[in-house]
């Protein structure tokens, strides 16, 4: 088969790889029918994540069709189609008790492209099948569901829920990029009075007014002023940073009013400096997170709902032989408008749905 093979920094190719197998009993084959690139795959690109080692298969969502499954996989079978979740999960460990499915300690977690091969390719294995996939609905088109598999669980459980948002608030999202404008569309669940995005792309800014942002600024003092200014110079009740750069976390920090909430969600490839100088008295609460997909479900009803407008985000389709130019566009974002970029198998569109 054909994947999207990382080879040390700065080096990927769209080769010849062997096809997967089951391994383990809990294991399910799917062919891959619609991926996405995420901006975690361009931070491996750039040497960010030492633990990807030279000859991984890239990618951790896709929509595809359940081919074979091993002898202890129950929820699902051949024929069905399913989203790939970004984190695997065993279901048995204490963090899988307990819901954070990204904490798994039984060979889940992030693993898919990141520990062991993963998505962008015409097949993968999926480990703990039953946890890790989701049957999909007919109704619920392949382009729109990939982004449930890390994009808007993200968003959501990272930034809108760490965060607190609640009914009346005001928000701030710096970074209008896929997260960033995912997270605007689920803030919006919970009313906040005001939605201001921060970014330095027109064109990211223009998106974010269409997916409900209040407020738009280009990131620097002005975006800081603005937000002073829309608040009575108290600062926003939440911060969201969907960036992952020490200047724009820093920035959150400056935004938030006291008793507020700074969500971090971007990655961070470098030390962010921590002002405790300024924001020890302010009772500030700061988390992190990587996304345990628990809220993968009710995300899937809503779309499926017409409530999720996943499809705006997506700006560029190619067929999936075509990886290594959708890497390009994606990569050049600021030259070619892309926010999310997903790529088909139309051969492949005709899929047997089981909803039972």
């Amino acid at each position: 088969m054909k994947a999207l093979v990382f080879h040390g920094s700065g080096k990927a190719a769209w080769e010849d790889v062997a096809d997967p197998g089951i391994q383990d009993a809990t294991d399910a084959i799917v062919r891959v029918d619609a991926v996405t690139i995420c901006g975690t795959d361009l931070h491996i690109l750039k040497g960010d994540v030492p633990e990807v080692r030279p000859g991984t298969v890239l990618g951790h969502e896709a929509v595809g069709e359940i081919v074979e499954v091993g002898s202890d996989v129950r929820t699902v079978r051949p024929g069905d189609r399913v989203l790939v979740s970004c984190i695997t999960a065993c279901g048995r460990c204490r963090f899988c008790r307990e819901g954070t499915y990204g904490q798994c300690r039984d060979g889940g977690g992030w693993i898919l492209g990141h520990l062991i091969n993963g998505t962008q390719a015409e097949y993968v294995r999926v480990p703990h099948a039953d946890l890790s996939t989701h049957l999909l609905p007919g109704a619920v088109d392949s382009k729109d569901a990939v982004l449930l598999a890390d994009i808007f669980p993200t968003a959501y459980e990272i930034g809108v829920l760490n965060g607190c948002v609640r009914p009346g608030d005001t928000v701030a999202v710096v970074g209008a990029g896929p997260i960033g404008l995912a997270a605007i569309t689920t803030a919006r669940f919970y009313t906040p009075e005001m939605i201001t995005a921060v970014d330095l792309a027109p064109a990211r800014l223009d998106a974010a007014k269409h997916l409900g942002a209040d407020a738009v600024a280009v990131a620097g003092e002005e975006a800081e002023q603005l937000v002073a200014d829309l608040t009575q110079g108290l600062g926003a009740d939440v911060v969201i940073e969907a960036v992952g750069v020490p200047e724009s976390f820093e920035m959150c920090t400056r935004m938030v009013r006291p008793g507020g909430h700074v969500a971090n969600v971007g990655v961070h490839g470098k030390p962010a400096t921590l002002h405790l100088e300024d924001l020890w008295s302010k009772n500030v609460t700061i988390t992190t997170g990587l996304v345990d997909t628990h809220s993968t479900p009710t995300l899937l009803c809503m779309m499926a709902a017409g409530r999720l407008p996943a499809s705006s985000l997506v700006t560029h389709t190619f067929p999936l032989g075509a990886m290594e130019e959708a890497y390009d566009v994606f990569s050049r974002a600021a030259d070619t408008g892309a926010l999310k970029v997903v790529l088909g198998a139309p051969q492949h569109d005709a899929l047997t749905v089981r909803t039972s």
